[in-house]
């Protein structure tokens, strides 16, 4: 009965797949047959170069390209890292928000930067036959890494090169990004108007949020030129209309074994809730010491609440019997048809039992390899950084971490001696909470308590390291990097000495998970996804991993329990919502938003929803109709979607994605923020 069950649930899977709106694709493998057959689309290769020319990456998320003089587009919280760097207590623009009414207004954002996907080359064959030399996993992840370094060096003036894994090691490719490093905002709105309803709106729609803002990209001190780019619907989408969105997201986990899912459902899910439990208790316990402590505290609190409410769906999606068995359906159809053809069963089989093996040996080290950190406070971070460069960069290029080979060191600097705000109280009440929730799970007697704390409490060691330590200063920061590893080794900065006293705990535990975890799975990774072409061909997406994708879909509503939910909400929606709530936080409106009523034309649409298959990191995506016009932007999933990290939720379950919709910009920029020179920009009149 359960084989029979089993078998029902994989052919339910694989006919819906044939009418799913599934996938996040890379642009050197664009589902163009399904667009053709489904929805008689058939862009030129100029139509996507464009839209991937015009898609930007900002950290963790997404942006466009919206005039040929560097104007972007991207979400509100997407900008919120910006907007934050640009705030002070005197100077609130996270609250208060902010327009430049002329281009010498525009405020330059510490440390900001953007990329595009400026190029691509398939590099698969390189690093494949460089890891097939190796004699055991963890001897091919070393000549892997060497290869991988090489390629990433070979890289054209101007550009920064990244070889990218796809398909769990199936597919490698060199890509080639143009870096921004002058970017400077150009509006933004209040927070509460782009994200109104807060937490308790956030993942659910209806929506009625706000949430754009604009920032502009310069080269030699003057608006780049960026004739890539997108224009402007001044209408938008309607319900049924075919769309596109291209972005950047984070991460998904569809095509990892079951026994990878049952470790993430177990263990790596639950321990990934207490880290960001324990880190946004902390800024909570801060924020409510007052006012300005609540403005220092917000955007990280704001974050690990999106992220914790995030998880949660993915966890109960792993939790549901019927879910899971649809993995195991997929898992054993693959096996199955591999065992009716000898050879590669022979070649690809036992790759399975191998990762099984390493995950049940992870287990013993999880607390560990996740509470053995100071990610918690940015300048123990930074401490950690200046000590582990010293390191690597004494090495060869090819066996350094990633993160410090030669093709990053510029952007690793950059960030490092970024002059935005630091605030010490804050930090300092953050790692106290770590630091002594850390001694609490792993117990006085861990390395990494020993390494941190000895026999001394949290407060103690924390209050001095922070209280003391120079490395606010980004010139301090700078004389440590140039003074090489004898003045890391000299220096008396608290902070830098207690990275130094972790430092050989953390590169342990990273190099028992490099060696037993990593290794097996790249290696077993990537034979397991050449089965999969040998078995079904590459007509599926890789899973996302924070690069360039496109998906799509079409704009339509859907039913939830005995009701409909239309695709479109309006701005009389908005204000029926506040005032049905009277107003009453996280309800109340921005006077700027209050006083616009009278002129507002109520019945615009403000958010929509549509079926493209996007995740965390799509926020700021633009989403694109036939024409490569700009109908909105992308901030949101509703709670059906929540799951769709570990595979692609039907759009008759009602999963659906959420945006800003193009016209409800505009008539906020008209009648709300009175912004008519960044409209006509927009227009391109």
């Amino acid at each position: 009965m359960k084989r029979f069950l089993a078998f029902l649930l994989l052919i339910n899977l694989l006919v819906s797949a044939a009418f799913a709106d599934e996938g996040m694709w890379t642009f050197d493998n664009p589902p163009l047959k399904q667009w053709k057959e489904k929805y008689g689309f058939e862009p030129s290769k100029e139509w996507l170069d464009r839209v991937r020319l015009a898609s930007v990456k900002f950290p963790g998320a997404s942006g466009v390209f919206v005039s040929p003089n560097g104007l972007i587009a991207t979400n509100h919280h997407v900008a919120s890292g910006f907007i934050e760097r640009l705030s002070s207590k005197e100077r609130d623009l996270l609250k208060n928000g902010f327009y430049a009414k002329t281009q010498a207004e525009e405020l330059k954002v510490p440390d900001g930067n953007v990329q595009i996907l400026h190029s691509y080359e398939n590099v698969t064959e390189r690093v494949h036959s460089a890891a097939r030399a190796g004699s055991t996993d963890a001897d091919a992840a070393a000549k892997r890494t060497a290869e991988i370094a090489a390629i990433e060096k070979d890289c054209p003036a101007g550009l920064r090169c990244e070889v990218v894994s796809l398909y769990s090691g199936g597919e490698y490719w060199k890509y080639r990004f143009k870096r921004y490093t002058d970017v400077r905002l150009v509006m933004a709105p209040e927070e509460q108007a782009a994200f109104f309803g807060g937490d308790y709106d956030n993942f659910v729609f209806p929506r009625h949020d706000l949430d754009f803002t604009f920032v502009r990209v310069y080269e030699n001190d003057k608006p780049a030129s960026t004739p890539n780019y997108l224009k402007w619907s001044a209408t938008g989408a309607p319900e049924g209309e075919f769309i596109i969105a291209s972005g950047y997201p984070g991460s998904t986990a569809r095509l990892l074994t079951v026994a990878q899912l049952a470790y993430q459902r177990d263990i790596g899910n639950p321990l990934q809730e207490k880290v960001w439990k324990t880190r946004r208790k902390a800024l909570e316990d801060y924020s409510k010491l007052g006012a300005e402590q609540l403005r220092q505290a917000n955007p990280g609190m704001r974050s690990l609440a999106n992220s914790l409410k995030r998880l949660e769906g993915q966890q109960n999606g792993l939790l549901n019997p019927r879910n899971f068995a649809k993995k195991e359906a997929e898992e054993k159809d693959l096996r199955d048809k591999l065992a009716a053809k000898p050879d590669l069963n022979k070649q690809y089989s036992p790759a399975w039992e191998a990762i099984a093996k390493a995950y049940s040996e992870l287990p013993s080290k999880a607390n560990q390899i996740a509470f053995s950190s100071l990610a918690s406070s940015r300048l123990a971070t930074i401490a950690q950084q200046i000590v582990t460069y010293h390191i690597e960069t004494a090495k060869a290029d090819g066996q350094r971490y990633p993160e410090f080979r030669e093709s990053r060191l510029d952007a690793f600097r950059s960030s490092l001696l970024s002059p935005a705000p630091s605030y010490s109280e804050m930090e300092q009440a953050a790692l106290t909470a770590w630091m002594a929730e850390a001694r609490s799970v792993l117990g006085a007697n861990d390395p990494f308590i020993k390494a941190a704390l000895g026999e001394a409490e949290p407060a103690e060691v924390v209050g001095r390291a922070i209280r003391e330590t120079k490395l606010l200063d980004p010139a301090a920061r700078k004389a440590l990097l140039d003074g090489g590893a004898a003045a890391v080794a000299a220096s008396t900065d608290p902070l830098v000495t207690l990275a130094r006293r972790v430092e050989p705990v953390i590169r342990e535990l990273r190099s028992w998970s490099e060696k037993n975890i990593l290794a097996v799975e790249t290696s077993n990774g990537t034979k397991i996804a050449q089965a999969r072409f040998a078995v079904y061909g590459k007509n599926m997406p890789p899973d996302a991993n924070s690069h360039l994708r496109l998906c799509y879909g079409v704009v339509k509503g859907y039913e939830e329990d005995t009701t409909l939910v239309p695709y479109r909400t309006t701005f009389f929606g908005l204000y029926d919502r506040a005032l049905s709530f009277d107003e009453k936080d996280p309800f109340h409106l921005p006077e700027s938003v209050k006083n616009a009523r009278s002129k507002i034309d109520l019945a615009t649409p403000l958010n929509f929803v549509y079926t493209a298959d996007t995740i965390g990191g799509n926020s700021g995506s633009p989403v694109v109709n036939r024409r490569g016009e700009v109908v909105g932007l992308n901030f949101d999933s509703n709670n059906q979607k929540l799951s769709n990290r570990y595979w692609y939720i039907e759009e008759n379950e009602g999963s659906r994605a959420v945006g800003v919709h193009s016209a409800g910009i505009l008539e906020a920029l008209r009648k709300i923020y009175g912004t008519e020179a960044l409209v006509s920009e927009l227009l391109g009149s």
